[in-house]
């Protein structure tokens, strides 16, 4: 468990429906931070499709892709990805995360943060985790900078969310000063 009643494991083909239930649930909640989305992403359909990509690109060594679930029923309430790994030198990833709005306020994405750094310092040998919330997304901005995140910058047009190129804000945490490995 990653806090209390809440757990996260890599995501499975067997996630679909679970995934699809709570995206479609949260379908407006969630716009606002979100790109387009076709219908079929809401569908357990999509989310199969989706998992399969996920999957291929982890078995690549470059995507980590998690689903957040409750402890009690294993069904999924979010998903964390670490991705973009690059190794050598650089030794980063980049973060992006979702968590159901039942679940919001709960510590949930702070915890979910927190244990993907300790798997991208512990396990991958990263050097830093990098990652980005909108301008006015605060919420997820005090997410970032209570998993230890730090701001360190502005990134104009920065992706296309909900119809428009939208600033972001750029974070990263730095996991520790050891040399590469």
């Amino acid at each position: 468990m990653i806090t209390d009643g809440v757990g996260m494991r890599y995501v499975e083909p067997g996630d679909a429906a679970g995934l699809a239930d709570v995206l479609a649930r949260n379908r407006a909640y969630m716009a606002p931070f979100e790109p387009w989305r076709s219908e079929v992403f809401y569908t357990e359909e999509g989310q199969r499709a989706r998992i399969a990509g996920l999957l291929a690109e982890h078995d690549g060594g470059r995507l980590f892709p998690y689903v957040v679930v409750e402890a009690a029923t294993d069904a999924p309430i979010g998903m964390i990805n670490l991705g973009s790994v690059s190794l050598g030198p650089f030794r980063s990833g980049g973060v992006g995360y979702w968590v159901d709005r039942a679940w919001t306020g709960r510590g949930v994405a702070t915890a979910a943060l927190e244990e993907v750094c300790r798997i991208a310092r512990d396990e991958l040998r990263l050097h830093r985790v990098e990652a980005s919330a909108l301008v006015d997304n605060t919420a997820s901005q005090r997410v970032l900078a209570k998993a230890g995140f730090a701001r360190i910058g502005l990134a104009p047009g920065y992706l296309h969310i909900n119809g428009a190129w939208r600033d972001h804000v750029l974070f990263q945490r730095l996991l520790h000063d050891d040399p590469p490995p």
